[in-house]
């Protein structure tokens, strides 16, 4: 059957999903297979949550779709929710479906209102793959597709595990950020419009900013006159332990992208961004007009699950379950040579095995054998491929029970056991 599609993203998964619920997903032959991916990183209220499929058989037949014109009462519910648990300055929230799409519009807004065009991001960063998103993602699909957008430019990853600025095992990442903004003022042509990051790089292999890094680069901007756009399709509404990563640091963004999360595993993602932002953008008449911006069905959806992360305080249990999970992983790690590195934040976690912990080369055949023998054991714990294989992004939903996450841990250590001795 698989014939007819066209492979996306290389070879596809040795598992053929018939449905899904709660915390797991289910084969043709009925077995239940853990899912500690959440979907694309997007599930975070599991699937089929009983509310969601309650929201959308009730939109689907109430308001589903109408003209980008109009705005109806879903569309207004979600601002409201969004802008209900957002600080002060973030307060116009722009309703759109994709990820992409919201870093797009985002991108947008930014040149517009700077009159800049040089777009500075990670040179590990992924944040989607259309145009102005596509030339400020550096970790994969560049190859092949002719010359990107003019004025994107990189800035090195903090990765604490790998930089070069390490020296006597003290990571300077002070250094490495100076030398990576005089590499780039050498190579501006003087029209910086923004920096785009995620607060943790998830498509890097969960790598979380250092304490102190986000304030210094927002001072790095500030001193620009560029724009710091946040990008928390992963990592925003709760999946951190806080309802934004972003809250970690203290530091508030002057536009904020939201997606994955922010649908539970249904397209929509919103780009957030100032009063004074949005009054300059329409002003000089700030055009992002697409079929399905500020679409109801979906905009119930995300109000319906900002409801159910405050409610049931999810921002906290993932704070609380990640410490218990990381813990886990820590004490495997012990166990297990081939585990180099555990990272990560609340519930989006990242397990990095290398070939021995003094090269640090990275084992990706290792990797791709035990995600495989992890999918047998009944857990989908990482579908990296390639050059990400021996990276395991671990992303349960917010819902995932301390048992489950007993369950994983054990078909891990199993799976490791089995394949690297």
């Amino acid at each position: 059957m698989t014939h007819h599609v066209f492979r996306y993203g290389g070879e596809f998964a040795d598992l053929v999903i018939q449905r899904a619920e709660g915390t797991y997903v289910y084969g043709p032959d009925g077995r239940p297979v853990l899912d500690f991916t959440s979907g694309q990183m997007s599930g975070i209220l599991g699937h089929s949550h009983p509310e969601i499929v309650a929201t959308v058989h009730h939109a689907i037949a109430e308001l589903d779709h109408v003209h980008s014109s109009f705005l109806s009462d879903p569309v207004l519910r979600l601002t409201e929710a969004l802008t209900d648990i957002l600080p002060d300055s973030l307060s116009k929230v722009l309703p759109l479906s994709t990820g992409g799409e919201s870093n797009e519009a985002a991108l947008r807004m930014a040149k517009m209102t700077t009159g800049g065009f040089e777009v500075v991001g990670f040179d590990r960063s992924w944040h989607g793959v259309t145009g102005g998103a596509a030339a400020s993602t550096y970790s994969g699909a560049r190859q092949g597709y002719g010359p990107t957008l003019p004025g994107s430019l990189a800035l090195p990853t903090p990765d604490a595990y790998r930089s070069p600025f390490v020296t006597n095992g003290h990571y300077n990442w002070q250094e490495e950020l100076d030398f990576g903004f005089q590499m780039l003022d050498r190579q501006s042509v003087g029209r910086y419009a923004a920096f785009i990051a995620e607060p943790i790089l998830s498509s890097a292999g969960i790598i979380e900013l250092p304490p102190g890094y986000l304030k210094a680069l927002r001072n790095k901007c500030t001193e620009r006159d560029m724009l710091l756009i946040l990008d928390e399709a992963q990592t925003g509404l709760g999946r951190t332990g806080d309802h934004f990563a972003f809250e970690h640091e203290g530091v508030v963004p002057d536009i904020l992208t939201l997606s994955k999360t922010l649908g539970a595993g249904l397209p929509l993602s919103a780009t957030i961004t100032s009063a004074e932002i949005e009054q300059q953008c329409h002003e000089q008449g700030y055009i992002f007009y697409t079929t399905h911006a500020a679409d109801p069905l979906p905009a119930s959806v995300g109000a319906k699950v900002v409801e159910i992360i405050i409610r049931d305080a999810l921002s906290e249990r993932a704070r609380e379950l990640g410490t218990y999970m990381k813990d886990q992983l820590l004490a495997l790690q012990k166990n297990h040579e081939v585990i180099g590195d555990v990272r990560g934040r609340g519930l989006l976690l990242g397990v990095e095995m290398v070939e021995d912990r003094e090269t640090k080369i990275p084992a990706r055949k290792r990797g791709f054998d035990v995600s495989r023998r992890c999918l047998e054991l009944g857990a989908s714990l990482n579908v990296g491929r390639h050059s990400m294989a021996n990276i395991f992004r671990i992303a349960p939903p917010l819902t995932v029970t301390r048992e489950q996450i007993d369950t994983a841990i054990s078909i891990l250590d199993q799976a490791l056991i089995d394949c690297t001795g």
